[in-house]
């Protein structure tokens, strides 16, 4: 239970692997000790990977799942729009949080990240932003107990530091225990471990053909002040993220 004395008004908790996702469970628990009042509105169905999208040709339905909760048939930014201009519009949020999400979003991948991709939609409606994300290199084993941990003090930090309201912030926690974590880190986006994406054919059993998209991740030549580096030496890293993505360097003409 957040006390009297909790720094952060209102918070909005959003995620893109959908409202019963263990590392939205684990953000609600974070949120109650750092909030006077929490606010879920997230996807029903996994978004993973629907990235800043936002429904523009479909309609939009929510459904109540208790108090300040709410299930969206949508992406994170549909659900990020749809709390801030609809079901908070008379007490907005003061601060948006997205995730936990289940794997790191380093470097190339915050631009397909659905947990990056709400963050982003709170910037762009005004609001302070922030995506969290706990690597992992078991999937069956993610260690929430360290973003549980840790996230609360992380928060409180970037919240009482500020930042520009042209950025959200991008938090990647390690793949270890809590207590062998390294201090939290101001990093650059950098390359991340995205390799390439391939297309896997199947066959079902009525003879059809279907496809899967496939990420494959690696490790890549990094500099020591990127996000994937920090991370896999088991610090936590946070990296503003912005709109403007020009490549200044190709502008010849």
């Amino acid at each position: 239970m957040a006390t009297n004395e909790t720094l952060i008004e209102r918070v909005l908790l959003t995620n893109d692997d959908g409202i019963d996702a263990p590392g939205l469970a684990v953000l609600e628990a974070v949120a109650a000790t750092i909030a006077r009042e929490v606010w879920v509105v997230a996807p029903e169905h996994d978004q993973s990977g629907t990235s800043h999208s936002i429904s523009l040709h479909a309609p939009l339905r929510f459904s109540r799942q208790g108090e300040r909760r709410f299930g969206i048939g949508g992406t994170p930014g549909d659900c990020v729009v749809m709390a801030v201009r609809h079901l908070m519009l008379e007490a907005p949020p003061t601060l948006v949080l997205a995730g936990v999400n289940r794997g790191a979003n380093l470097g190339v991948e915050t631009v397909f990240s659905g947990t990056v991709g709400a963050a982003m939609a709170g910037m762009l409606l005004g609001l302070p932003s922030i995506a969290l994300s706990q690597a992992f290199t078991d999937r069956e084993a993610v260690k929430w107990e360290t973003a549980r941990a840790l996230a609360p003090s992380v928060i409180r930090h970037l919240w009482a530091a500020g930042w520009s309201d042209q950025a959200c912030l991008n938090v990647n926690f390690p793949d270890v225990a809590p207590d062998a974590a390294g201090p939290l880190t101001l990093t650059r986006q950098g390359v991340g471990l995205v390799k390439r994406i391939d297309v896997v054919a199947r066959n079902d059993p009525r003879g059809f053909d279907y496809h899967w998209l496939k990420f494959h991740r690696g490790p890549r030549q990094e500099d020591a002040d990127t996000e994937a580096a920090v991370v896999a030496a088991g610090g936590i890293s946070v990296t503003p993220l912005q709109f403007e993505r020009t490549a200044e360097g190709a502008l010849v003409l």
